[in-house]
């Protein structure tokens, strides 16, 4: 007659994640020695570098528009007649199709009067168009003057 052993028979396992553990850091192992041993070369190659025009000094970054208390404006500081404002502004943009604006404003200049400004600016083609934009100074307790 057979007797069974009380101690219970364990077979053996093969567990395959520390197996799967080992073969990746063998691997990464062994590729950042074979990239170590490699060293790269190549062929000198003279390239062409891109040298840019020096900028045109007549040509400006920039044009400033300032309108000032009563309507009148200025282009480049000096004054412009109010018919004279979009035939210079078409010049401005035939002569440099990139123009840059910057307009601004005194402090008591009528708001209409900027838009319209604004308006012709659009009309003569040029998008590129800044502001300048200051903050208004506080005159005592009552802060800015109101608008006329």
């Amino acid at each position: 007659m057979r007797m069974r052993s009380p101690i219970p028979k364990k077979h053996a396992r093969i567990e395959i994640i520390p197996l799967i553990d080992i073969m990746f850091f063998l691997l990464a192992s062994f590729m950042m020695v074979s990239l170590s041993q490699t060293h790269m070369k190549g062929i000198g190659v003279n390239l062409p570098s891109a040298v840019a025009a020096p900028p045109d000094p007549s040509q400006k970054d920039f044009t400033s528009l300032r309108v000032s208390e009563g309507g009148l404006t200025y282009i480049d500081n000096n004054l412009v007649d109010d018919d004279q404002v979009l035939p210079r502004l078409y010049q401005l943009s035939q002569g440099n199709p990139n123009a840059k604006v910057s307009i601004s404003a005194e402090q008591m200049a009528a708001h209409g009067d900027v838009i319209t400004l604004l308006d012709r600016v659009r009309s003569a083609g040029i998008t590129k168009i800044g502001y300048q934009v200051k903050t208004a100074s506080v005159q005592g307790a009552g802060g800015a003057p109101p608008p006329p």
